[in-house]
């Protein structure tokens, strides 16, 4: 609002957490697809923040300072066994924006001044 805009837009973070359940719906659903399983819906809900290293109990890595936290509850409406239930679990871990994120990023950056 300060730089003249309207507040009304998604912010980067969520633009990240929107590509993130994209990419986890249209993973599960193509998997269902190509399987011939019944999926009637499938949405995402995501929550990013950061929280204290030494309080985050699912981090392998040793971290100091604040790590980010990803939330996610994906739902996912249809007629499903046990062992698809399972297997559905894991596809959603399997999208490439997750496996992107969960192996971390190396950026490589480049300034280029034009003018």
């Amino acid at each position: 609002v300060d730089l003249g805009g309207t507040d009304t837009g998604p912010s980067p973070y969520e633009m990240l957490v929107g590509a993130l359940g994209a990419c986890t719906c249209i993973t599960v659903s193509m998997y269902c697809r190509r399987k011939g399983w019944d999926l009637h819906s499938i949405s995402a809900r995501y929550e990013i923040d950061k929280i204290h290293a030494d309080d985050c109990e699912s981090c392998e890595d040793e971290h100091e300072g604040l790590v980010d936290r990803i939330r996610c509850e994906v739902f996912i409406e249809g007629t499903f066994d046990a062992a698809q239930r399972e297997r559905l679990a894991t596809v959603v871990e399997r999208c490439p924006v997750h496996k992107t994120l969960g192996n971390g990023v190396h950026f490589t950056d480049a300034i280029v001044f034009v003018g």
